[in-house]
């Protein structure tokens, strides 16, 4: 039998029917400080939506297209993240089909990581995130009655107006919506250690970290493991989102899948990977990831079960 202490894995590009609204996202895994969904968005929006439980963090993992909120307009594409303050309103035009990773600080919010003696611009300068613009597509909003979607203990409300509220000519503060590509994340790099996954925190929640793997070249010195160690999760559950690219220390897995490997259970490289251990056949790697690394227990949803390769927790062994 069974038992919830074992890997997992779900392949999130088998969910359809997702809905025209993020409320209408798949629910992946859960705690009361974290809340992971993905939602595939093909058409604009129709209302408006504010989360009151927490910020947001969305993630584009296809598609390109335009966000609008009380701060102004933003272009995004696939590799951004978005950082959305919690209750700041907010709705999507998508160029075609967009693919989100929806990630909630419940209760909480979103903060840098503390670089230590790297400095403020390690892994990514700070001058480098986009905030909103009150520009011409902005102010060229539809007009007439609007609805607003708010989400509040994870139950939903509904505001209707006369007008479009979201009708700022100006704002002014240090609260405010950001957006940064994984493209302008540069990683750390050793020639002689592996470093551990939360090198490459890029963003701090309350019990909880958002990490970034992006292309890197591979540690050089002979003796040092070109492929993650074998390992437990003591104190998080983790949790990894595949975005693009071939991903070195798994097998059979594509972008658009998560993997779930809970505090307590011992992983590492699938056997194809471990054989490339000290010498690979490439300079680097060549994959894009997302991984939240929470402190409280996950709680897998439905929907993720709806889509789970039940095969993974055997996908270590051997022949």
């Amino acid at each position: 039998m069974a038992r919830p202490l074992r890997p997992r894995a779900f392949d999130t590009t088998k969910h359809a029917d997702h809905g025209p609204s993020p409320w209408d996202a798949k629910a992946l895994v859960s705690n009361p400080h974290c809340r992971v969904r993905t939602w595939r968005c093909d058409s604009g929006m129709d209302h408006l939506v504010r989360n009151a439980d927490g910020d947001e963090l969305l993630f584009v993992h296809a598609g390109a297209g335009h966000l609008f909120c009380d701060y102004g307009h933003l272009a995004i594409e696939a590799g951004d993240y978005v950082v959305l303050p919690r209750s700041t309103m907010w709705r999507i035009e998508p160029r075609g089909r967009m693919d989100i990773l929806m990630i909630e600080a419940t209760n909480g919010s979103y903060m840098l990581p503390d670089k230590g003696l790297l400095g403020p611009h390690a892994i990514f300068d700070q001058a480098m995130f986009d905030s909103p613009k009150i520009d011409s597509t902005f102010k060229h909003q539809a007009q007439g009655e609007w609805r607003v979607v708010i989400k509040r203990r994870n139950q939903l409300s509904t505001v209707t107006y006369p007008f479009n509220p979201l009708d700022a000519v100006g704002w002014h503060g240090d609260l405010f919506p950001v957006r940064i590509n994984v493209r302008d994340i540069r990683p750390l790099m050793s020639h002689r250690y592996h470093l551990p996954p939360s090198a490459h925190t890029t963003f701090v929640a309350d019990r909880f970290v958002v990490c970034t793997f992006v292309p890197r070249p591979f540690e050089t010195d002979p003796g040092a493991m070109k492929v993650p160690f074998y390992h437990n999760n003591d104190d998080y559950d983790e949790v990894i989102f595949y975005h693009a690219g071939n991903f070195f220390s798994r097998d059979n897995i594509h972008p658009g899948m998560v993997t779930f490997h809970p505090c307590g259970f011992t992983h590492g490289p699938h056997p194809k990977a471990l054989t490339r251990m000290l010498e690979q056949t490439k300079p680097g790697t060549d994959e894009y990831a997302v991984m939240i690394d929470t402190r409280d227990a996950l709680d897998v949803d439905a929907d993720a079960e709806a889509v789970e390769w039940a095969g993974y927790v055997d996908s270590w062994k051997g022949g």
